[in-house]
């Protein structure tokens, strides 16, 4: 095996301390294969180079290994860490990999909850009035995104359901605001969610800044779990207003009361000790495997969201071989390898509850690497009992569930894919590499006119590599035109690439390059192919069928093959639908956010220097529009958060 390997490589693995630390392979491409953490480097790194691991999958990626890079630590939790931050930014081919969820939902409490009893007033007239801020009265929110110290955060979510869920029940409870503070510094009179009782109307001094702020305060502790607390608490308000006659005021506590211990019912919550806790159950079928993780946030089950992770049997492969080489380890399942590497990757950008549910028993080294990262002490429990029982069952379940579906599904695209390579007669490297990309060009009368380019490969679209291109210097709605521009921006560097003989994964030729039209898209895609010297098999137009019904499709080529109508129950087609759908969808999306920012106008705005997206949408949703904009002096556009004078005379003359 080390006869393929470069002498300097061989000499950097003999030279290695026998101390912790994390390796990383590459290949010729200098594309990361693997990375792994080692307690003794040394030891673990010359076991890949002196057995002979013949055709397995760690012979087959031993044999790419042309360079490597180490790091030596203090110890195996730091080694850990290090590792698993290196797999989330590096993706290697042959690691056990989570994708980087960064979509998890919060809900925001705006401002530092710090009551200000005495309220600054006007005096108007002679009469002193009330001056309604809308720094003085909190807002729940949903939210996603960065956090600030000046705001307060609950969650993470599973999903925006959740939140908007909880969002409800505090409106319902303790009728807290949810308006904008835009919207609310400019209300005369109280809205609908005053008039239903959704919420006590801060806006217009209905409820006094100390008793709003107290309102806020249940509604935290309640977030926090701490339910009891906020039942007595409620309890002594309304025993207060009784004992002072006050019997409405009374009444609506009872009514929070009530409504209160309802939603607790509901949540079937037995343990109140659990405010916070993950439960983590995995499943593993297929070679594939699924993580599903429910949340308990606040002693309330939020629900639960499912994870896929990729390189499952790669993964798996190189496992195994870490722990021939480490015996003090014990032999580990498949189940408990996933569910580790979710734990330390997951975590790594996660905020960690305390408390761990798991399916399957984890080693105490991942736990301790979870805390030295959050700093707080996490325990996990596999075999629990009575309520959290049912939580991890109930995981389980939904993980099974998950990964039938998946699995149902994937099946089900390589049964497509397969049946295009067959029907069009296609040669690829490997089937499940197939890479298709698809064109569409959108506009309305010439406006606004975009190509999109979506992207069909491992038997699943691949939103990330998806492309919208503008379309400049051209005949309004000359389709013709706009696709040989879009053409040649896509591939005409990659032409290039192959003219010089350069080897980029970036810069390749798909196997299939589909068009959505007829012959004469098809005939411009020609021209453009044979222009750039690219293979014209590769181009395919799906031309719509008689009074265009979907399954009637004709395929066109632009080799000078005969039209091929593939049946509408084709396998084939269908993906090839789906794939000229998604592409229709991203076109006529971005055309419309571009046709709508040309006519509004908006678009002049972020132009202004100073201008950026929050302000652009303060200052359109203050005035009602870039008219409205145009129409305001310089001091109205100061009396927008955040425009100075300087940057409100840069407006207004920017729009004049």
């Amino acid at each position: 095996m080390s006869s393929v390997h470069p002498e300097s490589l061989l000499a950097e693995v003999a030279a290695l301390p026998s101390l912790p630390g994390v390796y990383r392979y590459f290949d010729a491409e200098d594309q990361v294969l693997y990375v792994g953490k080692a307690r003794n480097l040394k030891k673990r790194v010359s076991s890949y180079f002196q057995k002979d691991h013949g055709g397995t999958r760690i012979g087959h990626m031993i044999s790419k290994i042309r360079r490597m890079q180490t790091t030596v630590v203090r110890s195996e939790a730091e080694a850990l860490l290090l590792e698993n931050n290196l797999i989330k930014t590096l993706s290697p081919k042959f690691n056990i990999l989570f994708r980087d969820d960064k979509s998890y939902p919060y809900l925001k409490v705006s401002g530092t909850g710090v009551v200000h009893p005495n309220k600054p007033s006007a005096n108007v007239g002679g009469v002193d009035k009330i001056v309604v801020k809308a720094d003085d009265y909190s807002r729940i929110a949903y939210y996603r995104g960065g956090v600030e110290k000046k705001h307060r955060y609950f969650g993470p979510y599973p999903s925006a359901w959740a939140v908007k869920e909880t969002i409800q029940l505090l409106q319902k409870v303790f009728r807290l605001r949810t308006c904008e503070d835009t919207v609310f510094s400019n209300r005369t009179r109280p809205c609908l969610l005053y008039q239903i009782k959704r919420c006590s109307g801060p806006c217009v001094s209905a409820v006094s800044v100390a008793q709003y702020a107290q309102d806020v305060a249940q509604a935290e502790a309640f977030l926090r779990g701490e339910t009891q607390a906020v039942l007595k608490a409620m309890e002594a308000r309304m025993m207060a207003h009784s004992d002072k006659l006050e019997f409405e005021l009374a009444a609506e506590v009872r009514n929070q009361m009530t409504a209160l211990s309802r939603v607790l019912h509901q949540q079937s919550v037995d343990n109140v000790s659990d405010t916070d806790v993950d439960i983590l159950a995995v499943k593993v079928q297929g070679g594939r495997a699924c993580v599903n993780l429910a949340m308990v946030r606040g002693g309330r089950h939020l629900g639960d969201r499912p994870y896929f992770p990729t390189h499952v049997e790669d993964g798996h492969a190189m496992l195994n071989q870490a722990l021939e080489d480490d015996v003090s380890t014990v032999s580990q399942t498949l189940e408990v390898k996933v569910l580790e590497a979710f734990i330390a990757q997951h975590y790594l950008s996660i905020p960690v509850p305390a408390a761990l549910i798991t399916s399957e028993k984890i080693d105490r080294k991942v736990l301790d690497a979870v805390t030295l990262q959050s700093g707080i002490k996490v325990n996990a429990v596999h075999n629990p009992r009575e309520q959290r029982r049912s939580w991890l069952e109930m995981a389980e379940k939904n993980a099974a569930i998950q990964l039938a579906r998946l699995l149902a599904e994937e099946g089900s695209q390589q049964a497509r894919t397969r049946a295009l390579v067959e029907a069009l007669d296609l040669t690829p490297d490997d089937m499940d590499t197939l890479r298709m990309e698809c064109f569409d060009i959108s506009h309305t009368s010439g406006e606004a006119t975009q190509a999109s380019c979506v992207v069909f490969q491992n038997h699943k679209m691949q939103n990330s590599e998806y492309r919208r291109y503008k379309i400049e210097g051209i005949t309004l709605g000359d389709d013709y035109a706009a696709m040989r521009q879009v053409l040649m921006r896509r591939y005409g560097k990659v032409a290039e690439a192959m003219k010089s003989g350069q080897s980029d994964l970036k810069l390749r030729m798909p196997d299939l390059v589909l068009i959505d039209g007829g012959k004469g898209q098809v005939s411009m895609a020609r021209e453009v192919f044979e222009a750039l010297g690219l293979d014209l098999a590769l181009i395919v137009g799906v031309e719509k069928g008689e009074g265009r019904k979907v399954g009637l499709e004709e395929l066109v080529f632009a080799d000078g093959r005969d039209k091929v109508y593939l049946g509408k129950d084709s396998a084939a087609l269908m993906l090839i639908a789906q794939v000229r759908d998604e592409a229709h969808r991203f076109a006529i999306t971005g055309m419309r956010a571009q046709r709508a920012k040309v006519r509004v106008g908006g678009g002049r705005l972020e132009e202004i220097a100073g201008i950026g997206p929050k302000k652009r949408a303060k200052l359109l949703q203050r005035f009602g529009g870039v008219r409205g904009v145009e129409n305001a002096s310089v001091e109205d556009l100061m009396s927008v958060d955040g425009v100075s004078r300087e940057l409100a005379e840069s407006i207004y003359q920017a729009l004049h």
